[in-house]
């Protein structure tokens, strides 16, 4: 084929970045056989095939085009592939338990198969032919691992316990994956937390957030210090290469401006991390929301001495100020028809109640009655300045007594016009509602 007729029947293509590499040569060509190309496949999502051609990546329509090649997939009896990577607390039990909402609420016998400790897969049946519709490859390790088999194109899904890094996204832009900060490429799942915990023989009940940032500088050693016992304070975090533990850096030592002591025990599981703690009387550690196990979680105070508690409200509406939401994160290319429905359910009705029985915490708006935010409303009066008068106390009351706050919350990041990453989702989820 000719440069030029090359060029001209590359223009008719889109062009879309690279996916798990099938490693073998196809070539495509018109009915008549007159245009013809060749690539390595790289993906077929049922509708479209993706090809690295020495033109550049392309998504081709396969309703156009016949293929030819050992490569080829099956049209008559293809079978959906997605795979998932990332953070083992989202694959271990939050999306398992999405895919059999999913498979439950659309007909699909589901069959989990156990590769090792790391991997397994979910396949997908129709119910009426029994035939294989999808399967959905989980790699479960931690976030890190997750953007970087994205990049790699051994994953098309990231499962993250925090936003990407600057430079996770410039490497996702070099290679042709789109911006991870663009429309439809990053969403939020679910909502998490990370909460302080002690043992619940501890008298402690409740930190500040730059007591905790001092504790694991190392500023802090001893529970007295805290109101405690003379006794000195053992430190758990999460692994540093999880997502969970890289927010507790995000969000609880960086704005104190502090870099982590010595003598920190990491723990890769978070259920390993709060039994540690819980079997201990002097230790400390910041664990998910959803994985305290038996030990106490310990409120935060503010600094107009108002007490904060993780709770599902709270971490809905952010009044709890250390959240964690739980991302997707998905490159600039088709999923398969079965993994855009997938998708899309996770942001319905259904899901929100499974994600809130998997123990996280949903999205569905709430509204929130007077009665109870008895304590915002004290801690408003208690902490009102002398430019406050009674007057105005008795107005505020009247003019709130017959609302109802929705769960709905619209917050920026420090020093920005920009949203929050949780705030952007409440505004989809608006949008949807609306």
């Amino acid at each position: 084929m000719s440069i030029k007729r090359a060029a001209a029947f590359a223009a008719l293509f889109l062009f879309s970045p690279l996916g798990p590499a099938f490693a073998q040569d196809v070539t495509l060509a018109s009915p008549d056989g007159q245009v013809e190309m060749s690539g390595t496949l790289l993906g077929f999502d049922g509708e479209f095939y993706r090809l690295d051609t020495v033109y550049g990546e392309m998504t081709v329509d396969g309703s156009g085009v016949l293929c030819e090649g050992p490569a080829c997939p099956n049209l008559q009896d293809f079978v959906a592939e997605i795979s998932l990577s990332g953070s083992a607390t989202m694959g271990a039990v939050l999306l398992p338990a999405l895919i059999e909402g999913f498979a439950l609420r659309n007909g699909f016998e589901k069959k989990r198969n156990t590769i090792d400790q790391t991997r397994f897969t979910y396949q997908l049946f129709d119910n009426k032919s029994e035939k294989l519709v999808a399967n959905f490859h989980f790699k479960v390790t931690n976030t890190d691992e997750g953007f970087a088999d994205l990049l790699a194109n051994e994953a098309d899904i990231v499962m993250a316990l925090r936003e990407f890094r600057s430079s996770e996204r410039q490497r996702a832009r070099d290679a042709g994956m789109g911006d991870l900060i663009g429309p439809n490429r990053s969403r939020v799942l679910a909502l998490n937390a990370v909460v302080p915990i002690a043992s619940s023989g501890n008298p402690v009940r409740s930190i500040s957030a730059p007591q905790l940032a001092a504790v694991f500088a190392g500023e802090i050693v001893n529970w007295s210090d805290l109101g405690g016992p003379n006794a000195p304070i053992d430190l758990h975090l999460p692994s540093a290469r999880t997502g969970l533990g890289q927010a507790v850096e995000d969000q609880v030592m960086k704005p104190a401006k502090l870099d982590f002591g010595a003598g920190i025990v990491r723990h890769v599981r978070g259920v390993d991390l709060a039994q540690s703690v819980a079997a201990s009387p002097f230790a400390i550690g910041i664990a998910s929301y959803a994985e305290t196990g038996n030990a106490q979680v310990l409120n935060l105070r503010g600094t107009c001495g108002f007490t904060l508690q993780a709770a599902r409200r709270s971490i809905k509406t952010e009044d709890y100020p250390l959240t964690a939401p739980m991302f997707l994160y998905l490159p600039a290319r088709r999923l398969p028809k079965v993994g855009r429905e997938f998708l899309a359910y996770t942001r319905g009705p259904s899901a929100q109640i499974v994600i809130r029985r998997a123990g996280f915490v949903d999205q569905a708006a709430e509204e929130i009655s007077i009665a109870d935010q008895g304590s915002r409303f004290a801690n408003a009066i208690n902490t009102a300045g002398p430019e406050v008068s009674l007057e105005e106390l008795q107005r505020m009351v009247r003019t709130l007594s017959s609302m109802a706050r929705l769960s709905t919350s619209f917050r920026f990041d420090a020093g920005s016009v920009r949203l929050d990453a949780q705030s952007r989702s409440n505004v989809q989820q608006l949008a949807r509602s609306l």
